[in-house]
């Protein structure tokens, strides 16, 4: 891709050193805050774990000097979203949005059997990658932006801290497109790839419901009347399966599969979960029609099968000016002394949103973690340093960025 300036070129030496210093010299409070944050029971059904999480970085932004709001959950269902607002000068720069997710995957109780620990470097506990070590370094990185001299050329920053990303966003999604709409670029703080990868793109993802309505019957006194949800289930999900490989990148899974009260019942309702997923917009659109023409032919005659899409984003698809913050990210890495690129994933983020929008988004700029969702997960803890003055340094540089400040004329 043509830039106009060379990417990574407009911090100084002296500037990227005394970034680094202040991440190193903030790295014990650093460790001791992802402690706390990682000590919290905050699930995306626990509203009352997430707003502690809420409470602690609202304090945190308001301690950077941003205007902060909370804005509850309308259904009270999940933790409230916050909203942390930092100006500059009116049309000095680009405005800037990162995104950070406070909730995990994780039931109550799971910190207590798994609680935070380091060893050999490998910092372990229930979202530790997923992602409390990129929320800090959101929150990091604005500080060491705060301590140079001259050094906040954007016209805004808005941080925003959403209770709910796990389950797609449901309620946060629509302050993020708010925010989005008046934004020129966008860093989301999920952690780099276990190899070190940023993420410049991500399948789109859509969750449905196939609800089987079959009819009950005395399976041993007369089976024939009944039409059984369990035996027309059980063939969708075996075609279901065979929509992998269809298409490039699609993957489909039917990842639960819910039937049956006796033994002695035909099962007249079953229910089957199934994730579907693409890179591509229109490959998405595809598979997801194929399910619906699955669930219209029943393999039992006389079952019906209503589909629901429970959540769903489309695709973050790599867009050109996502390039040249891409460019700007490897850059520099470079200069910090170690080696980044980009690169696609098939787990979906808030950047499937501002990307969707046509925001140039980049992702996956946290430290380097991995075996998310899982009792594995872990946070390589010599990469926090690096990583984290590595975002601040992409915020001063996309800040100062004259082809980023064109964007919004344009």
């Amino acid at each position: 891709m043509t830039t106009e300036i060379d990417p990574g070129a407009s911090v100084a030496d002296a500037e990227l050193t005394q970034l680094h210093e202040a991440v190193k010299a903030g790295l014990p409070a650093f460790l001791a805050d992802l402690e706390r944050l990682c000590s919290i029971d905050c699930g995306s059904y626990s509203p009352r774990g997430v707003n502690e999480v809420a409470t602690w970085v609202a304090a945190d932004l308001e301690r950077l000097g941003a205007t902060v709001e909370r804005r509850p959950d309308p259904a009270g269902r999940f933790g409230d979203t916050v909203v942390g607002t930092l100006e500059g000068n009116p049309g000095a720069g680009p405005r800037l949005l990162l995104i950070g997710h406070m909730d995990t995957v994780f039931s109550d109780g799971t910190v207590a059997q798994r609680p935070f620990r380091i060893d050999d470097g490998i910092a372990r506990a229930p979202g530790v990658s997923d992602m409390k070590a990129g929320l800090l370094a959101g929150l990091r990185a604005i500080a060491a932006l705060r301590d140079l001299p001259e050094a906040w050329p954007f016209e805004r920053l808005v941080f925003i801290a959403n209770p709910d990303e796990e389950i797609g966003s449901p309620s946060s999604t629509p302050h993020i497109v708010d925010a989005a709409k008046s934004t020129d670029a966008c860093f989301v703080l999920e952690c780099a790839r276990a190899n070190g990868d940023f993420v410049s793109a991500r399948k789109g993802m859509a969750d449905l419901k196939l609800t089987v309505n079959g009819r009950a019957a005395h399976a041993g006194v007369e089976p024939e009347k009944g039409r059984s949800a369990i035996v027309a289930g059980a063939a969708l999900v075996q075609a279901i399966q065979e929509l992998n490989g269809r298409w490039p990148t699609v993957t489909a899974n039917t990842g639960v599969f819910k039937a049956g009260t006796r033994p002695n019942i035909v099962c007249d309702q079953a229910e089957l979960q199934v994730d579907v997923r693409a890179l591509q917009g229109n490959a998405l659109d595809q598979a997801i029609a194929a399910v619906r023409a699955l669930a219209a032919a029943p393999a039992v005659p006389d079952v019906t099968v209503d589909v629901d899409v429970m959540h769903s984003w489309r695709p973050m698809e790599k867009l050109d000016r996502s390039g040249r913050l891409a460019d700007q990210v490897i850059a520099l890495a470079g200069r910090l002394g170690f080696e980044t690129k980009d690169s696609s994933t098939g787990g979906a983020s808030d950047a499937n949103t501002t990307s969707g929008m046509g925001v140039p988004s980049i992702d996956g700029l946290g430290p380097i973690g991995g075996m998310d969702h899982s009792p594995e997960e872990y946070l390589e803890v010599d990469s926090i340093v690096p990583r984290t003055a590595l975002l601040a340094a992409l915020l001063l540089e996309v800040g100062r960025d004259p082809v980023v400040r064109s964007w919004r004329a344009g």
